[in-house]
This record gives structure tokens, sequence and C-alpha cells, in this order.
């Protein structure tokens, strides 16, 4: 009789997601129809002061119906978040009509479960075509293919909230030639994971990337004597732990789901909080919207003289032009000497970048753009969230 009543609320409460999920299709195809607008009176694609009336307007009417403040303004903010990406994509695919393909081969590192496959799905869910997966063996594979026109994109993680700059990556974009059209966020929850029935006082050896070592360091200091084995990939590291008696392998749940594997350990990153952000290279560079946030990324090396790299960077700051991120790594075959990867927000179409990169050239020895793509690091307004069980005076 109990699981009759439990049943039926069950029941009561799949029907209401189901209408939720009609009510979320339907919005979205609204907010299509709001980007053919935007394109059509050349109006930005983020309105974040209406967004933050709006947040607020819907807070206030959510407490009036018993919920959270903070509830309901993170459900909204990822709602407005996927449509605002979902119309930069698609300004993108107007500007852009070549880059429009009945298929996408789309490289990647790993295969089935792995971090990088999620972040393909991730991105490519957002434009149109079919998604041709090439799973690949090494982050130089992945350029390759785009390079020789055999993948039409190539998915690289560059940077991890736990781990930092990826180096083998940004080493990579040094001399290839490819050109950076995107990014995106990928959430990161590893796990170890194992054969059936083994636990973790089983286990001797684990197998995983470098990369899911360095953001899992503390939980692998306290395995002990257990030894770690490197892998090229994530995916590398399942497939070796399927085969090796007693052992394990730092993964993804699904990634070890896929694989008929199952959680010994959740959450063993030293963060709970773990992010790694990708970037979309192809073979051409993409024209961007000024209609849309925008990132640029350039190497350049300064003169081996005191102050060159201030003199470069100051030219930023005259033209106005935000710098969110540096990064030097040394010149293969010339000891002492570094180039330097700088992530801008701004678009190449605008005059302030453009007379920078002149300024640029007159106080550096080579400069090369790597890319300039729309940028996915939507920051939430912020909006005050008070619970609805606050007590007001």
């Amino acid at each position: 009789m109990a699981n009759d009543v439990l049943d039926a609320l069950r029941k009561d409460i799949n029907e209401i997601d189901a209408e939720l999920l009609v009510l979320l299709a339907k919005r979205r195809r609204i907010s299509h129809s709001v980007v053919e607008y935007k394109i059509a009176h050349n109006k930005p694609i983020r309105d974040e002061e209406r967004e933050l009336i709006v947040l607020e307007k819907l807070i206030s009417y959510g407490k009036s119906l018993g919920l959270d403040g903070y509830y309901v303004n993170n459900v909204f903010q990822t709602i407005i978040e996927d449509s605002v990406l979902h119309q930069q994509a698609m300004l993108q695919q107007n500007l852009n009509p070549e880059s429009l393909n009945e298929t996408n081969r789309v490289a990647y590192l790993g295969g089935q479960g792995s971090y990088s496959q999620l972040a393909c799905h991730k991105y490519f869910s957002r434009r149109p075509g079919q998604v041709i997966e090439l799973g690949c063996d090494s982050f130089q594979k992945i350029t390759q293919l785009v390079e020789t026109g055999q993948a039409d994109y190539g998915l690289l993680p560059i940077e991890n909230t736990c781990s930092g700059s990826i180096n083998e990556v940004y080493d990579l974009l040094q001399h290839a030639q490819v050109s950076i059209v995107g990014e995106l966020t990928q959430s990161v929850e590893h796990c170890l994971i194992a054969q059936p029935g083994v636990e973790l006082q089983d286990i001797t050896k684990v197998f995983g990337h470098p990369q899911p070592f360095a953001q899992c360091s503390q939980f692998v200091q306290g395995l002990g004597d257990m030894q770690l084995s490197y892998c090229d990939s994530t995916s590398s590291a399942i497939q070796e732990a399927l085969k090796t008696k007693n052992s394990a392998a730092i993964a993804s749940a699904q990634a070890g789901k896929n694989a008929g594997l199952e959680v010994v350990k959740s959450a063993v990153a030293n963060q709970p909080d773990n992010h790694s952000r990708f970037i979309v290279v192809a073979r051409k560079a993409m024209q961007v919207s000024k209609q849309i946030p925008t990132k640029t990324t350039l190497i350049m090396a300064t003169a081996q003289s005191a102050g060159a790299l201030a003199d470069a960077l100051m030219i930023f700051k005259q033209q106005q032009i935000n710098l969110v991120k540096l990064e030097s790594r040394p010149v293969p075959g010339n000891p002492w000497e570094e180039v330097f990867y700088v992530d801008l927000e701004a678009n190449l179409a605008q005059s302030n970048v453009k007379r920078a990169l002149e300024s640029l050239k007159e106080v550096t020895e080579y400069i090369r753009i790597l890319g300039c793509y729309p940028s996915e690091s939507m920051k939430a307004v912020k909006v005050n969230t008070p619970s609805s069980h606050a007590i007001e005076n």
C-alpha cells in the first residue's frame, strides 16, 4: 500500500518534469527568434541589465510560491546561460555560413566517456550537423588531423582549475598550423574506478593520464605504496585497468560505467569545484561578430632586454584592452628565451585592437595571432538572493 502511494507521487513528479522539458524547449525556440531580431537590428546578444531585472522578478515571484531565492537564481542562471550560448552560436553560423557542414569531424583525446568527449558533445550540441568523433591518443595527433584536413575541428584542453596550464598544448600551439575558433569549460569529476568487486585495499596499481594524476595529487599521495602508471589518455588508463588484476584508474564515473567498471571512491580531485577549459581549433580562422563577447589569443616574443615585456603589456593598457591570461613558455632550441601567450577580451575587428597590434610590432620580435573566437566564459550577473526563510523587519 505504501509503495502504491510512493509510486503515484513519483508518477506525478515525472509528469511535471516532462511538462518542464516541453516548456524549456518552447523557450529555446523563442530565443532563436530573438537572435534573428538581434541580428537584423545589430543588437548585442547579451543584455545584463535585462538579465538582472528578470532574475529579481523571478526570485520575488518564487518567494511568493515558497521557493528559496538561491534555488530560483541557480535554475534561471543556467537557463539564461543556455539561451545566450545558443544565440551566440546561431549568430556565428549566420556570419560564417561556410562553417555549416552536414557532418563535423571532431578530433579529441581519448574515447568513450573521456572528458574531451563530454566537452565535444557539449560544444557541438549547439551547432548543426552530425558529429563524427575521432578519438586520438595524443594532442599532437589531434592537430595533425586538423592540419591535414582529416578532421574539421580539434578539441584541446588548455588549462585546469586544479593543475593549471597544460604546457604540452601551449607548446604544440607554437608551431601547429591551426586557428582557435572557440572555447568552452567542462566540469571534471574524478573518481577511482576498478573492476566489479575490487575494493580500495585490494588495489596495487593505479593507471591515469598525467593531468588527472596532477589534479588528484593529494589523494594519490595518500595511496601509499600503490604503483602509479602513466597513460597517454584516460581511455587508455581504463583499458589497462580492465585487463590488470587488482588495479584501478582515475576517470569519470560515466567512463567507468561505459567500460563495465565501478566507482571505488568518488570525488578524489584536490578541489571539489574542478573545471577544464578547452579550445576548439580549425584550419581556418572565423569572423566573430562584435555583438558577442570575444577573446583573442596571440603569441609574442620580446627582446631579451630589461622592460621589454612591460613595454609590450603597456600597449594593452593604453588601448584599454583587458588582458585575462599571460603564459610564458621556453623556446625549444633557444636556451633562456621565452615566448608569451596572451589572452585578451577583445575582437580583432575593433579599432583599438588594430592599433594595439600595430604598436606591438614595434616592440616585439615576433607576434602571431592564434585565434579570435566567441568567449563562453560567461559571468553570471550578481543578484541579491536572500533566502525565502530570512527574517524581515
